[in-house]
C-alpha cells in the first residue's frame, strides 16, 4: 500500500475556524508557514515565498510593509541603549569603545531579527485572516462624503 500525503488535512473543515495566533507567530518567528509550520516563509532574507513549498498556504498577499523595520529598532533600540548607559555608568570607557562595542552590535541585531519580526507579524495576519488570508480580498472603507465633495470641487 503507498502512502500518499494529502495537503489539505493540514487546513480545518471549517474556513472560518479560530486559528491559534501564538502558534502562527511563533512559526512566522522561525521562518516557518503560519499553517504547517513545515513549509518556508521566505524564499531569499526578507522575500516571503509566494505559497507554503508544504503545504501550499498562499503567503503572496501578506502586508507587512514597514512595520518589521520600526517594531525591530524599537527592540534593538532599547536593548543597546541600555546596554551603552549600564556600560557608561560602570566603566566609563573611551568614545571608540562604545563605537567599536554598539554599532556592529546594532547592525547584527537588526539584520538578525528583522526576518523574526516580520515573520511573527505575517503570522499574526494569517492567525487573524487579514489581507486575504481569510480567502476574501480586504475591503476598502469608501471614500468619506467631504472628501469626495472636495475632490469634485476641484475638478
Amino acid at each position: 500500500m503507498t502512502h500518499t500525503h494529502h495537503h489539505s488535512s493540514i487546513r480545518s473543515a471549517d474556513p472560518l475556524a479560530p486559528r491559534d495566533t501564538a502558534q502562527a507567530i511563533w512559526r512566522g518567528t522561525i521562518g516557518k508557514c503560519p499553517n504547517c509550520g513545515e513549509g518556508h516563509l521566505y524564499r531569499a532574507y526578507l522575500k516571503v515565498a509566494d505559497k507554503c513549498d508544504h503545504c501550499g498556504e498562499e503567503l503572496y498577499h501578506q502586508r507587512a510593509d514597514d512595520a518589521p523595520a520600526y517594531f525591530t529598532i524599537s527592540i534593538v533600540g532599547h536593548i543597546v541603549i541600555a546596554g551603552a548607559l549600564i556600560m557608561e555608568r560602570a566603566f566609563s570607557p573611551a568614545t571608540w569603545i562604545h563605537m567599536a562595542l554598539w554599532l556592529p552590535l546594532t547592525l547584527i541585531l537588526c539584520l538578525t531579527m528583522l526576518p523574526a519580526v516580520k515573520g511573527a507579524l505575517i503570522g499574526l495576519q494569517w492567525s487573524k485572516r487579514m489581507h486575504g488570508f481569510g480567502g476574501v480580498d480586504d475591503e476598502h472603507e469608501p471614500e468619506p462624503v467631504a472628501a469626495a465633495a472636495d475632490a469634485g470641487a476641484r475638478r
